[in-house]
């Protein structure tokens, strides 16, 4: 491990990681986004096109945390009226709860790059518990002198749990919107501090 302030990377259970610091999440690198069903024979992608965060890297990497903001009505799956509808109080009611928030609880360590990051999803002002698969991309620095790092992440939640129950059945049976979203997440951290 390098204990120089000027530190890029350490090593870390045989992985180069990141220097212990704080990362904000690349705007221009990030991606934020969701699969779900539709009338249950095909996938609706979309994805936010608004979201910020906090990333500390601690000392030990395992005391990592993250805090994440997602600006509901920044949703955009490519289709004008159904992201109107996923803004009204049917599903998001973006303005009355204009943010999505994620504040992580613990980081364990699965195998290699990739680990499990523990945390709080709040949509609607309900707040569940969430399981992230994240993997870590790697390390470096950009030509423009900034320290980064590469992460992707996925989980699946129950939109239901979190109030997101509007639904039509259809004749042929199911329902018109699966109740399983995918949140498939990729980004760049840039060190700060």
């Amino acid at each position: 491990m390098t204990s120089s302030t000027d530190a890029v990377t350490r090593d870390w259970d045989g992985l180069t990681i990141p220097a212990a610091g704080t990362y904000v999440l690349d705007v221009a690198h990030k991606r934020v986004g969701f699969v779900a069903r539709h009338m249950m024979v095909s996938k609706v992608r979309g994805e936010f096109n608004e979201a910020t965060a906090t990333i500390t890297i601690a000392e030990d990497p395992l005391q990592s945390s993250v805090v994440a903001t997602i600006q509901a009505a920044s949703i955009d799956t490519t289709q004008g009226d159904r992201d109107a509808h996923l803004r009204s109080p049917e599903f998001l009611d973006a303005e009355k709860y204009p943010t999505i928030e994620f504040r992580s609880t613990g980081v364990t360590s699965r195998r290699g790059s990739e680990f499990v990051l523990t945390g709080e999803l709040t949509i609607k002002d309900v707040t569940r518990p969430v399981e992230l698969q994240v993997e870590f991309e790697g390390v470096g620095r950009s030509p423009f002198g900034q320290d980064i790092f590469g992460f992707s992440a996925s989980t699946e939640i129950d939109r239901e749990e979190f109030g997101l129950t509007w639904n039509v059945a259809l004749e042929s049976g199911g329902v018109l919107v699966g109740k399983k979203v995918k949140i498939e997440i990729e980004g760049e951290g840039i060190r700060q501090a």
